[in-house]
């Protein structure tokens, strides 16, 4: 990714990792649609409410994953293929021995993170059996995540995509096979979910040590560098505590609205779940700007950086007109995939949502390229105080508002939040390229005298 044609390789590159994101959101989307389905609006809100406090611990090990990513990116531009393979050892180590350890913590923790968050008494049991199987398998999940950002940082998109892509159809029939053919109800959608994040990581396994060399640790390549750790820790936490801080802030907004009844947390995780597809194309776009924007800082091709944020704006913008014309022209339709339309309360709070929220989109869509970008060149820092920023507000802004006002209240702290963190992330990237561009003059100006 460090020459060619720059748009069209973000596109390319971040096709795959927006369908995998798209995928991932199946996983929960579909044990949440089968269940809602099969069961009903309860085992919906179970699966519902389970979301984002699962989210919080996924997104942390995710955020790791993707810091690791950039690093790996970096010595992979700039051709440092020993430090390559250290980094990878080093950091498949620490992270497995940390995702172990918080799978136990969680599993003991899981019904008091429910209680905290005002989770409904008639879901608490179903809901609390679905965390704790999710938890047990939280070691999939990061394997998978983990070998995904690393054959991205060596600039292959395509093959993690292809195995989550069968995952998350073995899930669905998994799904529906352990629901209807057995007792174990919720439970049998985590159960689903786990078996289809194992098969994603096996195969993610198998693949690296057929094809990729690189990436196919053998006997005496497992090196474990302390030096190397702090390096990562230092990088890949500030990325880990971002993801984190996002995920805990939604579930702090969650805990507002399970204070208001099942027919309120159906309606408004109805909308939150097609906004997260939305979310998967800006988030795919903006992991591939980190590549790109780390393999070029890497190999020492500052003029690329520019061109490649600009233009991974630009599709942002494009994709969220096209979707904001579809919220606003069929919003009954969409949320009628999630509930039932006979459930009218429900069905109108997801509508309220998804029929304000589109217009603001787009300064998601700009902010998002640009936390990508940060990610690759290496301001981690930055994405991380912007993201805990933005939550601060949103979360504050909820607890003001939902109270009284409901889901006009959620919307509000939303808005606010993005608005805010955009200005902050823009002035900072107006500045960084500024700098860069100057460097670079000068540099060229050294050369030619």
């Amino acid at each position: 990714m460090t020459e060619g044609n720059i748009s069209r390789q973000i596109f390319y590159f971040s096709l795959p990792i927006i369908m995998g994101n798209i995928f991932q959101q199946l996983y929960n989307t579909a044990d949440a649609m089968i269940v809602g389905k099969m069961i009903g609006k309860d085992a919906f809100a179970s699966v519902s409410v389970a979301n984002p406090i699962m989210s919080v611990v996924l997104f942390f090990l995710v955020g790791l994953s993707m810091g690791v990513g950039v690093l790996l990116a970096q010595r992979f531009g700039a051709g440092d293929m020993k430090m390559f393979k250290i980094q990878f050892s080093t950091a498949l180590i620490a992270g497995t021995a940390f995702t172990v350890t918080a799978s136990a913590i969680c599993i003991v923790c899981s019904r008091l993170m429910l209680t905290a968050a005002n989770t409904p008494a008639e879901i608490m049991e179903d809901t609390d059996r679905y965390l704790k199987v999710i938890f047990a398998g939280l070691f999939f999940s990061f394997l998978y995540n983990y070998l995904a950002a690393a054959l991205r940082a060596i600039g292959d998109s395509r093959t993690a995509f292809v195995f989550l892509v069968i995952s998350s159809v073995t899930n669905v029939l998994l799904d529906i096979v352990l629901i209807r053919y057995t007792s174990l109800g919720v439970m049998g959608a985590a159960v689903a979910t786990v078996i289809a994040q194992a098969l994603s990581s096996l195969l993610c396994v198998l693949h690296i040590y057929r094809r990729i060399p690189v990436l196919a640790l053998r006997t005496g390549e497992f090196i474990f560098e302390k030096r190397v750790l702090k390096d990562t820790i230092v990088f890949s936490w500030a990325s880990a505590l971002q993801q984190t801080f996002l995920y805990f802030g939604r579930l702090l907004v969650q805990s507002t609205i399970n204070a208001h009844g099942t027919d309120m947390i159906t309606g408004y995780n109805a909308a939150i779940r097609l906004e997260a597809f939305i979310m998967a194309f800006i988030d795919g776009t903006g992991n591939a700007i980190a590549t790109f924007a780390g393999q070029n800082k890497g190999a020492k091709r500052p003029e690329r950086l520019k061109k490649g944020l600009v233009r991974t704006i630009q599709m942002n913008v494009a994709f969220i007109v096209v979707c904001g014309i579809l919220m606003l022209a069929m919003p009954r339709m969409l949320i009628g995939l999630y509930v039932d339309l006979e459930n009218t309360r429900a069905v109108q709070i997801g509508v309220t949502y998804i029929t304000i929220m589109p217009v603001f989109y787009l300064f998601c869509a700009m902010m998002s390229a640009m936390q990508g970008f940060f990610r690759g060149v290496g301001k981690v820092r930055i994405t991380m105080f912007a993201t805990f920023f933005q939550i601060i507000t949103r979360c504050a802004l909820a607890i003001l508002l939902v109270p009284e006002h409901g889901i006009y209240g959620v919307c509000i702290s939303v808005i606010v939040g993005w608005i805010l963190m955009f200005f902050y992330d823009g002035t900072l990237c107006v500045r960084y390229l500024k700098r860069v561009q100057t460097e670079f003059e000068k540099k060229i100006l050294t050369t030619e005298e």
